[in-house]
């Protein structure tokens, strides 16, 4: 059976000095507000 979750869960603030690839302008996270987000972390090595 699955778990039910009770309460909310925000996401953090994004860093206000984060640099951003692929933007015009810095994101929020009120900027994102009902859309489907897909994050890909990658690394330089």
């Amino acid at each position: 059976m699955a778990k039910r979750y009770v309460g909310t869960i925000h996401a953090p603030r994004f860093p206000e000095k984060l640099e951003w690839i692929n933007a015009v302008a810095p994101v929020s996270m009120s900027d994102l507000e009902g859309r489907l987000v897909i994050l890909h972390f990658w690394t330089y090595c």
